[in-house]
């Protein structure tokens, strides 16, 4: 098997991590794998519902990152890995797992892929998606409504309370490692088309294949 590549989308909530990936996913199917990062927050199965919805979702602390930097490791050795699925309408870790199977292209994607040294040194492209903050919150609260089952009082609420502040403290930093930074994720034609470009060349790289001596 090739050497296998591993980018990072990174951003803000709504930024266009999302759109990003699909597109690219959508353009390599079966050589990408992708490991979301929202998908490893912890599990508090000890806490009530009432709790787990006051904790900080958006701090460093929140994520697993230990078993994301454990998975994309085994991935990168040819080794299938069995992902956790969090529930945003419990705030918690379901009991079933995903598997993921290893590829040509892993895509690590979160809004925090960057903040721990460890996971931003498994990563050979860094790509974070920059937008506005206004498009960002109008995104978020639309998503939150009509996908995850929050009220609007609650999104706004969170936002106010976390989302921001830790976006501000934790993830808008993070920008200053990126290798590539896309205005409006996957709604930027000109970086989207730059990106397909560089990973097209990796997919095409002929295998590696042990030569024995005669």
């Amino acid at each position: 098997m090739s050497e296998v590549m591993t980018i990072g989308i990174a951003g803000g909530t709504g930024s266009g991590k999302t759109t990003l990936l699909k597109r690219i996913v959508k353009q390599f199917s079966g050589d990408i794998s992708v490991v979301y990062y929202d998908n490893y927050y912890k599990a508090h199965y000890e806490l009530p519902y009432e709790e787990r919805a006051k904790l900080n979702y958006d701090h460093p602390d929140a994520f697993d990152t230990d078993l994301v930097i454990d998975h994309i490791n085994k991935l990168k050795s040819g080794q299938s890995v069995q992902c956790p699925v969090y529930d945003y309408k419990i705030h918690n870790r379901g009991t079933e797992t995903v598997e993921i199977k290893p590829s040509k292209v892993i895509i690590v994607e979160g809004i925090l892929v960057f903040h721990d040294p460890r996971l931003r040194d498994l990563m050979d492209i860094k790509i974070f998606v920059d937008t506005d903050a206004d498009v960002r919150i109008l995104r978020r609260i639309m998503r939150d409504v009509q996908q995850r089952g929050r009220n609007l009082e609650s999104v706004v609420n969170q936002y106010l309370t976390t989302v921001k502040p830790m976006h501000e403290q934790f993830v808008e930093p993070t920008k200053r490692y990126a290798d590539i930074i896309v205005l409006d994720g996957g709604y930027n034609l000109v970086a989207l088309d730059m990106i397909m470009q560089r990973i097209q060349n990796h997919v095409e790289k002929p295998e590696l294949v042990n030569e024995e001596a005669d």
